[in-house]
């Protein structure tokens, strides 16, 4: 049978579908069945009993104490990222594990959405206080089928001490600076290397995994302006001589003059390793590594300033299973998890938050003051610094800014092939014998339209 065939057959099925109901108006939804309410999602940074955890904890008490039936209990994935989707996808495809609430990197939304696994929630559960970048991650199409949970941008870490030890006078950064005036710094350190495990100017994560991808898109963004790799409708929308500009930039920046030779192999524990042992003076890395790099470091030694160029947002967002028989609960635990006091809650334990409120305004969280410890042993020693209102200090002032100002990965279903694919195209660049901008920009263009058919 042609394919022209099946479409015309599925299309009459559909139709007579249509007129043999009875109103033609959807059926109503199932009542909700009590019980355990499974929320699914990647491990905790902020350690032991973290935050989300505690949120969770104090949700089952309030559901308690209104006998309403229901109890969340939170499973952690095992993994990396790539293992984690893997193991949500096959889950949900074959029903081999009953997950009601799942909470999916911010790429993963149009994925999980057009394949049907996660349902659209209502329209109202997004609203102004969500930082508008944050909140596009959670639609795909016409619907909203996630609500921002905790956020995440790419940020720049240096270490002020390195920098006074080479004799620079500039050692406050948290103003910005572009990619040329870090170059500079680095020449300043270079010529009078600190004594010690100083290596090279700066590190970033650049092997062949999600890291790799985060670095490459924040050097594309940057080398053109309003550059993006698909469409809102998630079709392939690059050029060669955009791909040009892009391949260069990223050349640029992991020069071997300026970064850590074991950047090209290294992931987020391996570059906040080195950035702490002293290899390096600068860092690219995530919100979490504030309060990570502060229970070693005091502000003296370590500072925070945007990333030169553009940034990638990343985060993840909670979304309701389509198999969930308990949807109505379920995104009203939601609601609980992404509303203005837990964003704060989340903020204060070191996460980048999804609401402005949580910045800006008067928004207390909810939970003792202690605040978890990034630390595997589970202590609770936090010396992260803090304004007088006990937000982190460079919140305000550095991280939000950097998430509205933040740029997305390529929105698609198809996600999963457009990383793989670009990753394993920029290899070669990263390699002893790289070839030319054109010639690397030819293939990453041929591969990608392969991987993103229209």
């Amino acid at each position: 049978m042609s394919r022209g065939c099946r479409l015309l057959i599925a299309s009459l099925l559909l139709a007579v579908t249509a007129c043999t109901g009875s109103s033609g108006t959807p059926a109503a939804p199932s009542p909700d069945v009590a019980g355990d309410i499974v929320v699914a999602g990647g491990r905790d940074v902020t350690g032991q009993n973290g935050i989300r955890q505690q949120l969770i904890d104090e949700w089952n008490e309030r559901e308690k104490k209104a006998n309403s039936g229901y109890r969340a209990r939170l499973v952690e994935l095992p993994g990396s990222a790539d293992e984690q989707r893997s193991q949500l996808l096959g889950a949900l495809q074959s029903g081999s594990a009953v997950y009601d609430v799942v909470n999916l990197d911010v790429t993963w939304v149009p994925e999980f959405a057009a394949a049907g696994l996660i349902r659209p929630l209502p329209r109202n559960v997004l609203n102004r206080d969500h930082i508008e970048s944050v909140a596009d991650t959670a639609r795909w199409g016409d619907e909203v089928y996630a609500v921002p949970f905790n956020s995440d941008v790419g940020l720049l870490y240096y270490r002020r001490d390195l920098l006074k030890a080479a004799g620079v006078q500039r050692t406050d950064l948290s103003a910005g600076l572009d990619w040329g005036q870090l170059e500079d710094l680095i020449e300043e350190i270079d010529e009078h290397p600190a004594v010690g495990a100083y290596q090279k100017g700066w590190t970033t994560q650049l092997a062949p995994y999600e890291g790799r991808t985060v670095n490459a898109v924040e050097a594309f963004a940057s080398a053109t302006e309003g550059f993006h790799f698909t469409g809102a409708d998630g079709h392939y929308d690059a050029d060669i001589a955009q791909l040009t500009a892009g391949v260069a930039e990223l050349r640029r920046r992991t020069e071997s003059p300026y970064t850590l030779q074991d950047a090209v192999h290294s992931d987020e524990a391996a570059t906040l390793s080195d950035f702490a042992d002293g290899r390096t003076a600068f860092l690219r890395h995530w919100p979490y590594a504030y309060r990570t790099l502060h229970q070693s470091f005091e502000e003296k030694q370590l500072g925070v300033a945007p990333l030169p160029g553009r940034a990638v947002l990343g985060g993840q967002n909670l979304a309701v299973t389509e198999g969930s028989q308990r949807a109505g609960k379920a995104t009203e635990l939601i609601r609980y998890l992404t509303g203005p006091e837990s964003e704060r809650c989340l903020l204060d334990a070191g996460f980048a938050a999804t609401r402005t409120s949580a910045y800006t305004k008067d928004v207390r969280c909810p939970l003792t003051p202690t605040t978890p410890s990034a630390s595997p042993t589970g202590e609770r020693a936090d010396r992260m610094p803090r304004d007088d209102e006990g937000r982190p200090r460079y919140a305000r002032s550095i991280l939000l800014p950097a998430l509205q100002d933040a740029v997305q990965r390529p929105r698609t279903p198809l996600y999963g092939a457009f990383t793989q694919t670009f990753t394993a195209q920029l290899g070669p660049l990263l390699g002893d014998s790289p070839p030319g901008d054109a010639e690397l920009a030819a293939a990453l263009d041929a591969a990608l339209k392969k991987a993103l058919p229209d």
